[in-house]
């Protein structure tokens, strides 16, 4: 993936989770509980933080020109769909199994996260 790819793919990301943000304060408020709706909202907080990071990963990507950084939006944008996806899908139609699918959203952060580490180590000066 390109740095304008990531870039573009970061702006509607944002965009989304502006979006899912205040559909969440204002939608859902009187239609989930308050359990949910903080499900709801931990999807929304953890959607927008990697969405900056995609920016930032696409940023970094312009600086440094590795693959590496390339990927790592690639598996943070995973991790987007995972980790927030799950919990929007769970807030919405209370189906509690799709829990087990927003572990494997963080391990994607987590990975995401640490190969950008390892391309700011790895990149000349």
């Amino acid at each position: 993936m390109t740095d304008r790819q990531l870039t573009i793919l970061a702006a509607l990301n944002l965009m989304v989770a502006v979006g899912a943000g205040a559909f969440g304060a204002h939608g859902l408020k009187r239609m989930l509980t308050p359990e949910l709706l903080s499900v709801w909202q931990t999807g929304v907080l953890y959607h927008l933080i990697h969405a900056l990071g995609l920016l930032a990963v696409a940023l970094l990507g312009a600086r440094y020109g590795s693959p590496l950084l390339s990927a790592a939006g690639v598996v943070m944008f995973a991790g987007i769909v995972l980790f927030s996806g799950s919990l929007y899908i769970l807030s919405l139609t209370g189906t509690h199994w799709l829990g087990a699918v927003t572990p494997f959203g963080g391990a994607a952060f987590l990975a995401s996260w640490a190969m950008v580490a390892l391309a700011a180590y790895r990149a000349q000066g």
